[in-house]
């Protein structure tokens, strides 16, 4: 079985893009895996799937559903630079601009505003509201999620996946990304954001992703980040986030919503032979 697929990236968080709209493939997250292996397969932080959406869904209608998958072919429930990239998937198929994701984490709006400085689609999507309790983060145990019983005491929160944030003075200090993924804290595991301050409206941020390792940006965890950075005193609620790839902008809105916008490209297309892949 062959099938077509976008190689996409947002600042470098790079992605598989399958489209199922018009047939389901045989992807199971042991294929997945071996797809996404830089050696062996196409290589990329992140798989991603589009299918045809429920018209009858009780949340509402949605122009596609769309499913993430880490490196070891788990699924993620959120990812705020593959978003982006779907968007501007659907925005070169048709001459709309705005969109509505159904993901695990929930409808998602996307807006496309046209190209960037390098070409790049430049996107923005609602994220939603960040969810604050101990028991939606998840955590093992309950917690004050503005200071976790940790070295550091990071805030954590999900932004339909488990964000945890540390403020640091240097950014080497997320060599202990590692570590915290799969802290006993964390039952789902977390991935682990290292923010440094510059300004009020400004950070540095690095982004452990659990299954995935450090990424050269991490949408959903610069979503987090600002939101901690806000609920701690740090920072406003209005950012710029600056990645190992590129900034984005990040506001934690009155209405509770966070936006996210940033550039999403194409890097190239392909077709691969499912089949040279285990099962």
């Amino acid at each position: 079985m062959r099938a077509a697929f976008h190689k996409m990236h947002g600042l470098g968080n790079d992605f598989v893009v399958v489209d199922e709209r018009d047939r389901s493939l045989d992807l199971t997250p042991r294929r997945i895996a071996a797809l996404m292996d830089r050696k062996r397969g196409i290589g990329a932080d992140q798989f991603v799937t589009l299918s045809r959406p429920d018209i009858q869904a009780e949340d509402g209608n949605a122009d596609v559903n769309v499913r993430f998958f880490n490196p070891d072919g788990g699924e993620a429930g959120a990812c705020g630079n593959a978003s982006r990239c779907v968007a501007a998937l659907l925005a070169r198929e048709s001459d709309a601009r705005s969109f509505t994701l159904r993901t695990q984490a929930g409808l998602l709006a996307a807006r496309v505003h046209g190209a960037g400085e390098q070409g790049e689609a430049r996107v923005t999507v609602d994220m939603g509201r960040p969810q604050l309790d101990w028991r939606a983060v998840p955590l093992a145990q309950k917690a004050d999620t503005l200071r976790l019983p940790l070295a550091g005491e990071p805030a954590a929160l999900s932004m339909g996946n488990p964000h945890v944030t540390f403020f640091v003075d240097d950014i080497a200090a997320s060599s202990a990304g590692p570590e915290i993924e799969v802290h006993e804290l964390f039952p789902q595991r977390v991935n682990a954001g290292f923010a440094r301050i510059d300004a009020p409206d400004r950070m540095r941020l690095r982004v452990w992703e659990r299954g995935a390792g450090f990424t050269l940006a991490c949408g959903s965890g610069a979503c987090a980040a600002v939101v901690n950075a806000a609920r701690r005193g740090l920072g406003e609620r209005r950012m710029t986030v600056e990645a190992d790839g590129g900034e984005l902008l990040i506001e934690w809105a009155p209405d509770d919503h966070v936006l996210m916008t940033g550039p999403a490209a194409f890097a190239f297309e392909g077709v691969v032979d499912l089949e040279a892949f285990p099962r």
